[in-house]
Formats: C-alpha cells, sequence, structure tokens
C-alpha cells in the first residue's frame, strides 16, 4: 500500500503539467473540422505536450491568464465550413482567417463569439446571406467579409451595431441598394462596399452623417446621380472613391472643401462639365484620378499647385495647355493625360524636383522637344508620349536612366540619332520609335537589353546593318524595323529567338538569303521580309512553322523552287510576287485564287494563265501594283466571308431586310469600356455585336437585360444557363448546333473586354470561313483548339489605353 501512494505522489505532478488546457482542446477541435494539406496546423497536435496552446501557430495568449486572445491563420490553405468551436473560447478577441478557402455559409451562431471584436474571413469561398445574428456580437469593432461569394442585401440588423469602425463587404454578390441607415454608424471610420451587384441607386446623401469616417470605398457599386453635397461634411475623410459607376453631371466645387483629404478616385464614371477651380484648401491631396469621364474645359492652375503625388486625366476632353506649376511638385510620380485634346509644350522642368516614374500624354497634340530633366531623380519606368507632334532630338539623359522599362515614342517629328545608351537598357521591355525620323544605325550595345520583348523601330531612316546581337534577346516576341534603310545579311543567329512571334524587315535594303535554321522560330506567326535585296533559295523548313499564318517575301531576287513544305501551312496571306523563282506551283496553291501570290516571276508562267501578263515596269512599280491587288483580294474576301455568313442567317432567321444596318447603327452610341479611340480592335468589337444580334436575335441594349448591354447579358447567361439560353429560337440549333457555337464563339472574341485580346479582322474573316467548310470542318475545328492564341492577354502588354496601338 506504502509503495503504491509513493508511486501516487510521484506521479502525480507529472500527469498534471502534461495536460493540455480547455483552449487547447477547443482547437484541437477547430483542426479536425479543416482540411489542412500543407500541414500549416501541425502544431496544434501538441506533439510537444504543451500545457497551453499559447505557442502554437497562429496563437497568441494573455500574458498573465495564458488564455487565447487571438488567432491568426491568414494565408494557411486551409479549407472547410467556418469553425464553430472558435466560438467557445471565452477570452477570443481577434479572429483572422482571410485567404484560405473557407466555404459553406456563415453559421447563424457565429453571434456566440460574443467577445469578439475583429473578425476577418476576407478572401474565402463563403456562400449565402450575411448572418443577421451578426449585430448580436456587442464588441464587435472590425468586420471584414470582403471576396466572398455573399448574396443577398446587407441585413437592417447591422443598424444596431453600436461600435463598428469598420465594415468592409467589397467584391461579393450583394444585391438591393446601399441602405441610407448606414449613416447612422457614428463610430464609423472605413465603409468599403466597392464591386457588388447593388441596384441603381444614388449615394445615400446619409453617409454624410459619418463624421468620423475616414475611408469611403463604393467603386463599382452601380451607383448613379450626382454627387451628394452632404459628403463634404467629412471633414475626417482621408479617401474617397465613387469609381467605376455611372455618376453624372459635374464634380462638384464643395469637393475641395474635404480638408483631410488624401485620395479621390471618380475615374469611370459619367462626369462632364469643368473641374473645380479653387483647389488650394485641399492642402492633404496627393492622388487625383477623374479619368475616363466626359470632363472638358482647361486643367486648373490651383489643382496642379498641390503637392500631388499622382494625377490621372486621361480620356476626358481637356483642352490647353499642362500648367507649369505641376513640376514644382516634390511628391509627383505619376502623369497621365492621354486620349485629350492638350496641346503647347511640356512644362520644363518635370522630372527635376521629384521621382517621376510614370509619364503618358500619348493621343494628344503636343509640340516642342522632350524635357531633359524627365529622369534627373532616377525613378522613370514608363515614358509614353505617342501620337503627337514633338520634334527634336531625344535627350541624352534619357540614355542613362536604368530604371525604364517602357520607352514609345511612335508617331512623332522626332528626329537624330538616339543616345547610345538607350538602346542597352537592362530593364527595358518594350522600345518603340516607329514612325518618327530618326538616323543611325543599331548598335551592338542593345545586347544589354536583355529583357527586350517588344522592339519597334518602323518607318525611320535607321541604316547600317542588323548587328548580330539582336539574336541574343532571348525574350524578344516582336522585331519590327520596315520601312527603313538597313542593309547587310538577316543575322544567323536571329534563328535562334524561339519566344519571337512576328519579325518585319520589310522596305529595306537588306541582302543575302534566308537564314539557316529557320524551324527554331516555333512560335512565329507573322514573317514579312518583302522589298529587300534577299536572294538565294526558300528554305523548305519554312514549312515547319507551326502557327505561322502570314508569310510575305515578294519583291525581292529569290530564286528555285517553292518548297511544297508551304503546303504545311495555314497562311491567312501569302506573298511571293516578284522574285525570280522556277518550277512549278505546289499543288494546292496552283488555283485562281492564288495567282496574285506569284506574279511576276518568269519561271512560274506555265502553271496559271495569265500569271505573267502584269510584268514589266521597275520593280517599285511591280511592288506597288501587287500591294493594291493585295487590299483588294483582302477586301474581296472579307466582302464575300462576311455577305455569305449574313445570307445564311438571314435565311436561318427569315427576318426582314436590312437588319444589319439598322442595328449597326443602333449600335460606337455606346461608349466603350477601354478606349475612346477608334481603331481596328474597336471596330472589330462593333463587328462582334453584330455577330451576337445575329446569333441571340436581339439588339444591342433591351430592357430585359436590366444594366447589362448584350455582351454582358450574353456572358453573363453562357455561365448561369447554357448555350441554348442565348440563342434565338427562330434558328434550327438541333441541326445547325455546330455551326452556330462556332459563330457564337468567334463574337465572344471579337468582344473581349481587353481589345488586345481581340483577332484582327484577318483573323475573323478566316475563322467565319472555316464555319463554313463543311468537308473540312472537324480538320478546321483541330487546328483552331491547337493553334489559337485568341483570349491570351501577352505578358508584354499593359492596362493603359495608350497601349492598345500595339496591334
Amino acid at each position: 500500500m506504502l509503495v503504491f501512494l509513493l508511486c501516487l505522489l510521484l506521479s502525480s505532478p507529472p500527469l498534471l503539467t502534461l495536460s493540455l488546457n480547455q483552449d487547447g482542446l477547443y482547437l484541437q477541435r477547430v483542426k479536425l473540422g479543416l482540411s489542412d494539406p500543407t500541414h500549416s496546423l501541425s502544431s496544434w497536435d501538441n506533439t510537444s505536450r504543451d500545457e497551453t496552446p499559447c505557442h502554437w501557430t497562429g496563437v497568441t495568449c494573455d500574458s498573465v491568464t495564458h488564455r487565447v486572445v487571438s488567432v491568426n491563420l491568414d494565408q494557411s490553405q486551409l479549407s472547410g465550413p467556418f469553425p464553430i468551436f472558435f466560438c467557445r473560447l471565452p477570452y477570443l478577441s481577434q479572429l483572422s482567417m482571410s485567404d484560405n478557402t473557407i466555404n459553406s455559409t456563415l453559421p447563424l451562431d457565429i453571434s456566440t463569439c460574443r467577445n469578439l471584436t475583429h473578425l476577418n474571413l476576407a478572401s474565402n469561398l463563403l456562400v449565402g446571406t450575411i448572418p443577421e445574428s451578426l449585430a448580436e456580437m456587442p464588441n464587435l469593432r472590425f468586420l471584414d467579409l470582403s471576396a466572398n461569394n455573399f448574396s443577398g442585401d446587407i441585413p437592417a440588423r447591422f443598424g444596431e451595431v453600436s461600435r463598428l469602425e469598420s465594415l468592409n463587404l467589397a467584391g461579393n454578390l450583394l444585391d438591393g441598394n446601399i441602405p441610407s441607415w448606414l449613416g447612422n454608424f457614428s463610430t464609423l471610420k472605413e465603409l468599403m462596399l466597392a464591386y457588388n451587384l447593388f441596384s441603381p441607386g444614388w449615394v445615400p446623401s446619409e453617409l454624410g452623417n459619418l463624421t468620423n469616417l475616414e475611408y469611403l470605398w463604393l467603386a463599382g457599386c452601380n451607383l448613379v446621380g450626382t454627387i451628394p453635397e452632404n459628403l463634404t461634411r467629412l471633414n475626417r475623410l482621408t479617401n474617397l472613391d465613387l469609381s467605376v459607376n455611372r455618376l453624372t453631371g459635374s464634380i462638384p466645387s464643395s469637393i475641395t472643401k474635404l480638408k483631410s483629404i488624401e485620395q479621390i478616385e471618380l475615374f469611370q464614371n459619367k462626369f462632364s462639365g469643368e473641374l473645380p477651380v479653387k483647389w488650394l484648401n485641399t492642402t492633404t491631396l496627393r492622388r487625383f484620378d477623374a479619368s475616363a469621364n466626359e470632363l472638358t474645359g482647361t486643367i486648373p492652375h490651383e489643382l496642379c499647385e498641390l503637392q500631388l503625388g499622382s494625377l490621372n486625366l486621361f480620356e476626358n476632353r481637356f483642352e490647353g495647355t499642362i500648367p507649369e506649376s505641376i513640376a514644382q511638385s516634390k511628391n509627383l510620380y505619376e502623369l497621365k493625360l492621354f486620349n485629350n485634346k492638350l496641346h503647347g509644350v511640356l512644362p520644363s522642368q518635370l522630372g527635376k524636383n521629384s521621382p517621376l516614374a510614370s509619364l503618358d500624354v500619348s493621343y494628344n497634340q503636343f509640340s516642342g522637344e522632350i524635357p531633359g530633366g524627365l529622369c534627373s531623380n532616377g525613378s522613370l519606368e514608363d515614358l509614353i508620349l505617342i501620337h503627337n507632334s514633338f520634334s527634336g532630338k531625344i535627350p541624352d539623359g534619357l540614355g542613362s536612366c536604368s530604371s525604364l522599362r517602357r520607352v514609345r515614342l511612335k508617331q512623332n517629328f522626332l528626329s537624330g540619332s538616339v543616345p547610345e545608351g538607350l538602346w542597352g537598357l537592362q530593364h527595358m521591355y518594350l522600345f518603340e520609335l516607329a514612325e518618327n525620323s530618326f538616323t543611325g544605325s543599331i548598335p551592338k550595345r542593345i545586347s544589354g537589353a536583355y529583357n527586350l520583348s517588344m522592339f519597334l523601330i518602323s518607318n525611320n531612316q535607321f541604316s547600317g546593318s542588323i548587328p548580330d546581337e539582336v539574336g541574343g534577346l532571348g525574350n524578344l516576341l516582336e522585331f519590327s524595323a520596315s520601312h527603313n534603310k538597313l542593309t547587310g545579311r538577316i543575322p544567323g543567329n536571329l534563328v535562334k529567338l524561339d519566344q519571337l512571334g512576328k519579325l518585319d524587315l520589310s522596305e529595306n535594303e537588306i541582302s543575302g538569303g534566308i537564314p539557316q535554321g529557320i524551324q527554331g522560330w516555333m512560335n512565329l506567326n507573322e514573317l514579312n521580309l518583302a522589298n529587300n535585296r534577299l536572294s538565294g533559295e526558300i528554305p523548305s523548313e519554312i514549312g515547319s512553322l507551326p502557327v505561322l499564318n502570314y508569310l510575305d517575301l515578294s519583291g525581292n531576287f529569290l530564286s528555285g523552287k517553292i518548297p511544297l513544305e508551304l503546303q504545311n501551312l495555314k497562311l491567312n496571306l501569302l506573298n511571293l510576287s516578284n522574285n525570280q523563282l522556277s518550277g512549278e506551283l505546289p499543288p494546292l496553291y496552283a488555283k485562281e485564287i492564288y495567282k496574285n501570290s506569284f506574279v511576276g516571276n518568269p519561271g512560274l508562267c506555265g502553271d496559271l494563265a495569265g500569271l505573267c501578263q502584269e510584268m514589266g515596269g521597275s520593280k517599285n512599280q511591280g511592288s506597288m501594283w501587287i500591294l493594291r491587288s493585295i487590299f483588294v483580294l483582302a477586301g474581296v474576301v472579307f466582302v464575300v466571308g462576311v455577305v455569305w455568313f449574313y445570307v445564311k442567317f438571314l435565311s436561318f432567321k427569315k427576318t426582314k431586310k436590312g437588319i444589319a444596318i439598322t442595328k449597326w447603327k443602333s449600335f460606337h452610341k455606346i461608349e466603350y469600356a477601354y478606349t475612346l479611340r477608334v481603331n481596328e480592335k474597336s471596330d472589330i468589337y462593333s463587328f462582334g455585336v453584330v455577330l451576337l444580334e445575329l446569333v441571340t436575335g436581339r439588339p444591342p441594349i433591351d430592357p430585359e437585360f436590366g444594366e447589362k448591354d448584350l455582351v454582358k447579358w450574353v456572358c453573363s447567361n453562357l455561365d448561369e444557363k447554357g448555350f441554348d439560353s442565348v440563342i434565338d429560337s427562330k434558328l434550327d440549333s438541333t441541326k445547325y448546333k455546330e455551326e452556330i457555337c462556332r459563330v457564337l464563339e468567334i463574337s465572344l472574341l471579337c468582344t473581349s473586354a481587353l481589345p488586345i485580346n481581340r483577332p484582327s479582322m484577318r483573323k475573323v474573316v478566316k475563322l467565319l470561313q472555316e464555319v463554313v467548310s463543311a468537308e473540312n470542318k472537324s480538320k478546321t475545328n483541330n487546328n483552331n483548339n491547337n493553334n489559337s492564341k485568341d483570349g491570351k492577354l501577352s505578358p508584354y502588354y499593359h492596362e493603359d489605353a495608350s497601349d492598345q496601338s500595339v496591334v
């Protein structure tokens, strides 16, 4: 007996010290309900036999009581329903599980977490309505449920939460209206409801009662009407974001009375009129963005006299000049004014007094020289001046601006030689000098620009040979140097550029042969070497390029036979005219429709009647003739393809004549979401809408769509209800389902939100022709699936509207 008692006494203390307290047991129950593929909660297994969970991953305890007061499991790759056992922890005040995959609905009994002051479940997969029971948590001050899939209204009982300081419901599927009772939260400092599916509604004037509010984020909330004057009562407001809505009227002058404001975001609305002129009282303002509106007038001097860091006024209708005072701000790092009607010269001191990183004034009427101090502080990354009337030389200082990533000077009147250092900047990936009057040659220093992906210098007066170092630019996606005075041979190591998608060296004086080893160009889509002095034979390896669809070798001195391997290509354009080719045409091309691809080659005259009847005249005259022929042929192919398609669908629908004309006119009335400039990409968007009209039998705008247009309606219905929900019932979708599906796919490509993702009109015509080619339907579909690159955003494009000129 004594031995037993002795053993009990000796063993009892260790047993007590090794027992896990109740908080730890509750946390282990939490872990049991979650999937933890990366073992983020491995310490919660308590293999070290802790008495408390205070040293477990993400757990914080009170230093005196050793009870759990905070759990932070952000970015732990956890999944499963919300673990209600957290609410058993009596002293838990902060719980954060953001950026996981917590799913299902949020349970009603979450209100049992009565001591929570902070709850963060942002960026998960939670669904259903937001529980009204959250209002029963009396101490709740911070609630973040953003970036989930909550739907329904904001619960009215939220108005009962008396201590709430931050409410973030952005990025959900909430509908209804923004409730006016939110103005009763006298303690609220942050209100973030952006990017939900609210019904069209006004900005509640009651929000002006939130006198403690510092952050108001209502972007993408389907707001209409004007900005209420009451908002100017928010004297503590530092950030006002009403962007991506449909607000109208002028920007009220009272907005300049916000004494603490640091950022005002009003972009992508329908504001009109002129900007307020009195800004000197908003001394704290650092970022102002009113881009993509319908604003007019001049840029206010007082606005530019503030210590702004960022000023974005692009895609409006501003006129006049840029006030010189903008250059005096010590904070200015971003100035974007593209797509306006501004003129005059750029402020001479721009960049000398601030860390200027981004300057984009494209598509205006600026003139004069480029300011010499743009990179004085070594911060300039983006210099985008395309489509203006700048003249003179590129400032020498830019040649040592190692921070540069994008230089776009296309379509100006710039001249002289390019600073040598500018050619070899290591961080630069987009270098565009096209359509100017630059002289000089491409230096070997180009090898330093090893990140270069877009090298665009066409339509200048560059001379000399292409240096071998260009072949070392392994990231190069496009090299366009047409319409210059380049001489010498095509460097042999250019074939090492296995990422190259486009090579255009046409209209130069390049001699020698086409390099050997071109089968390395596995991603080449377009090859244009026309109107040079190339000689030798066309290499048969050209037929092994899997995605090549544009080949122009015309106007050279190429000889020998046309390789039979050309038949392996799926070409939208083939032009071998005005060379010295001989022998027989490949059988695939020995047809009348391809005759213009081979004219001007005396040795090919026997294959097609009239193949050489246009011979004679100088090389340039022949080139002009064939160029005109190509345009005529392209026009005929386009018209025939569209007319055929038109007649086919009109016969399906048995509708009235003239439908496309009427619908086309009813449609540009629609403001484009991403560009206000009419170009090929925007025309393709219009054509895509016409295709959608034909397939769906619906107009571009219809009351049934609600606040959506035809494109958004089709995309939404396809996702939710499938193919049959959008197809015109008059069409025989049983017999012609495959053809209708293909046309629908083409129309959606044409109406892609980002213009750079839309196919060229040449591609559209090809796709429509393939729809009606029944005998090759299966083969064509396979080729499309394997080779199509449409719909993928190239990594070298940014979202700036000025980038959309690269097509």
